[in-house]
């Protein structure tokens, strides 16, 4: 894919984190910073905390596997990726602040994809990390909202 290509997939894909229902629940933003590289911004507030005051392991998943997911389909123009398996370790409980995970693909680019992502807080501490597994869908990219075939220009 050329370098024009490849933007206009990397802000489509941006554009399709932003669109799924699922991201208006959590004050977040996907980067997508180059074949095979995302990052997700995301605040952390008291309403993600569970009943011993810090945040819930389900916004460490999010996080952790959207920037895994989002790296990994960098490199796949036409299909949507599906997690077929996650592994996570909770490194340090985090409360309200700036967390920001960083996803990079790892290996794989035919079927199966492996990525990884680091989660880090406001300080710059790594509060957990983890490595998932992906597979390509029969889905296409193109038939999404919030996915399109716009051009950089």
């Amino acid at each position: 894919m050329n370098a024009t290509g490849a933007l206009s997939h990397h802000r489509a894909l941006e554009r399709l984190y932003a669109s799924a229902p699922v991201n208006a629940t959590f004050d977040s933003r996907c980067e997508i910073l180059g074949e095979g590289r995302a990052r997700i911004v995301f605040t952390v507030g008291t309403n993600v905390y569970h009943a011993a005051g810090a945040a819930h392991g389900t916004v460490y998943f999010k996080m952790l596997d959207d920037a895994a997911f989002y790296a990994a389909n960098t490199l796949v123009t036409d299909r949507f990726l599906l997690t077929t398996s996650f592994n996570l370790h909770f490194t340090k409980p985090v409360k309200e602040g700036k967390v920001v995970a960083e996803g990079k693909w790892v290996s794989g680019r035919k079927r199966v994809f492996v990525a990884e992502a680091r989660l880090v807080d406001a300080e710059g501490e790594e509060i957990g990390r983890g490595t998932g597994t992906f597979m390509k869908s029969r889905i296409p990219l193109s038939t999404l909202p919030g996915y399109s075939a716009r051009t950089i220009g």
